[in-house]
């Protein structure tokens, strides 16, 4: 075991790797205090061999790393790798590929919604995971040994839960289940953190398209003000405040100092300032060019029995095809489905539909129904 502090050492281990079939990949890194993660140590491991990288070792230079995640014929291995994504992404300009997650791969194969790491290795590996070092502090040095042992585990037992993985998915020809899957996570999209859009992570209740539009101004403008000092949104302004200043619209600093919700220093001076300009560019915006407001769930009328029918469908045919029922639907999607044939949601999309849409388009519409035998649940045609 061992941690790669200089340019040789790291030029020498990404050259033996670079000739192996997969690597196994983990990071860690601190985000509690600033708005990008600070990336303190990258852990790859080979067939033989596995290394912590460190990141913060005055001079090293990351470029044979990066070309081995760049490598289009060797395939990286991850577990919960959007993390890790959002890093890289940041490092590379682009996305490691090919690529291969373990998580969402064990919940094709039925172990479970969101499964974590420790479990699959206690499952697959017949291991247990120290997590005595899990909330330890990446950026000092030196690393000591124990340290160095908990992060190269993340990568020493991926290897073995990815081998067992890859047999059952193969066993059960679920390749192009994951597939689709790790396709929809390599969306770059999903890595572009860009101020515009920022305003749709917050949650309104019944939002109209003006205040959308102020909402989008203000909240680009912290996105843009937590970016440039790399410090995490709170700090800038928080979410409730956000939404506030699009309520109420000041206009004015009085106004700023009238609103509950705002620091001393938001009510002065050049922030002030730029939270007014904000309010005003989204008042000055064409009402055509506003966001339209999002349509409501909770005003849509219930879907009730049938809605209940297709989640008994959905847990049957989850247990059935051992996939955890959070890929399939969630309760908004048998919502959606149970009023609308043509929902827009994953579960009448590729092999979801195969295994669920398709029985439960068939189901509301009495071309199935289901009965009880035995101890359990069976589709019966109707005629």
């Amino acid at each position: 075991m061992s941690l790669i502090s200089d340019n040789e050492a790291l030029a020498g281990f990404c050259d033996r790797l670079a000739n192996t079939n997969f690597v196994t990949v983990d990071t860690e890194f601190l985000r509690d205090k600033t708005y990008w993660p600070r990336l303190c140590l990258i852990q790859v491991g080979g067939p033989e061999e596995e290394a912590a990288i460190d990141v913060l070792a005055d001079g090293l230079e990351l470029g044979p790393l990066l070309d081995l995640m760049r490598k289009p014929d060797l395939l990286k291995v991850f577990h919960a790798a959007r993390q890790d994504f959002e890093i890289l992404f940041r490092l590379m300009g682009e996305l490691p590929a090919p690529v291969f997650d373990t998580q969402i791969s064990a919940m094709v194969c039925g172990f479970g919604d969101s499964v974590g790491y420790e479990t699959l290795v206690s499952q697959l590996a017949g291991q247990r995971i120290d997590k005595s070092m899990r909330f330890t502090d990446w950026q000092r040095r030196p690393l000591s040994q124990k340290q160095l042992d908990y992060a190269l585990a993340d990568v020493t037992h991926l290897r073995i839960v990815y081998e067992k993985l890859v047999e059952l998915l193969q066993k059960n020809d679920r390749e192009e289940w994951v597939a689709e899957e790790l396709a929809a996570l390599l969306d770059p999209a999903l890595y572009s953190f860009e101020p515009q859009n920022a305003w749709k992570r917050l949650k309104v209740r019944n939002p109209k398209p003006r205040l959308l539009a102020i909402l989008r101004e203000i909240a680009a403008w912290r996105e843009k003000e937590a970016q440039s000092r790399d410090v995490p949104r709170n700090r800038i302004a928080r979410d409730d405040a956000l939404i506030e200043l699009a309520i109420q619209k000041p206009q004015s600093i009085e106004d700023l100092k009238n609103m509950r919700g705002l620091h001393g220093g938001q009510t002065k001076g050049e922030t002030a300032e730029k939270i007014l300009s904000a309010v005003a560019r989204g008042l000055s915006i064409p009402k055509e060019d506003c966001p339209p407001a999002p349509k409501q769930r909770n005003n849509l009328p219930k879907a009730g029995p049938t809605a209940d029918l297709l989640k008994v469908l959905l847990k049957m045919k989850c247990e059935e095809h051992s996939v955890a029922q959070k890929l399939i639907a969630n309760s908004d999607d048998i919502e959606e489905l149970a009023r609308n044939d043509n929902a827009d949601i994953p579960a009448l999309q590729g092999w979801r539909r195969k295994i669920f849409g398709e029985d439960a388009i068939a189901l509301k519409n009495g071309k199935i129904s289901l009965t009880v035998a035995g101890k359990t649940l069976q589709v019966v045609e109707i005629e």
